[in-house]
């Protein structure tokens, strides 16, 4: 099995990427998914995110609201960090459980799409680290039609993470994503066919 770490910034198009290895016969673990998952009510962090930032950050129907809590440590490091402490130990090991059932059943390629994978210090989970990028205006535009934010916002959001090119400095596949869907999913294409020929598999 080949464990591809998929990261990108903010607008990257590293979801659209995923997608596309998907649709190639990948098995993709979406780590802001599985974020979601351990910090719900009943959830393996809740209590413990809960307790480190009190009940301000829950909702009326006693979840966590993710965006007070993105308010809260987007602006404070500390608070990130700390967040950071809580949920990884959670996520990775929701991770592991997964990658173990798709070893069972003969999965040949998983990948882990993560935003934060280098930040968290998460590539060690990878056998190889595959890059999104995209010029700051593109994943600009993205972001504000996807999530409705203001350009201010989303610069700030964009600017608050690693840039493409520390990112690029660990990576073992970089994939420029400005540009249609169709050369995108030709180049998506053209590293897949790669992956298979390092695991000595025939390319159809």
């Amino acid at each position: 099995m080949k464990i591809i770490g998929l990261t990108g910034g903010i607008g990257s198009g590293k979801s659209t990427v995923a997608g596309f290895l998907a649709e190639l016969g990948a098995a993709v673990i979406d780590l802001d998914k599985v974020g979601h998952e351990v910090v719900k009510s009943g959830g393996p962090a809740f209590k413990k995110v809960v307790g480190a930032f009190g009940e301000g950050i829950l909702n009326t129907k006693g979840e966590i609201d993710r965006a007070r809590l993105a308010d809260i440590v987007f602006k404070d490091r500390e608070a990130l960090a700390c967040l950071n402490r809580i949920v990884h130990p959670a996520i990775d090991k929701v991770i592991q459980e997964r990658i173990g059932e798709f070893r069972r059943r003969g999965v040949k390629v998983v990948v882990l799409e993560a935003a934060a994978m280098l930040e968290a210090g998460k590539a060690r989970q990878a056998d190889e680290i595959w890059v999104t990028t995209a010029p700051e205006a593109t994943a600009l535009k993205r972001i504000g039609e996807r999530s409705g934010y203001a350009e201010g916002e989303a610069r700030a959001r964009l600017r608050s993470q690693l840039s493409n090119q520390e990112r690029v400095k660990h990576a073992d596949v970089v994939i420029d994503t400005d540009s249609s869907l169709e050369e995108l999913k030709a180049k998506v294409k053209t590293e897949w066919n790669k992956l298979q020929g390092r695991l000595g598999n025939k390319v159809k």
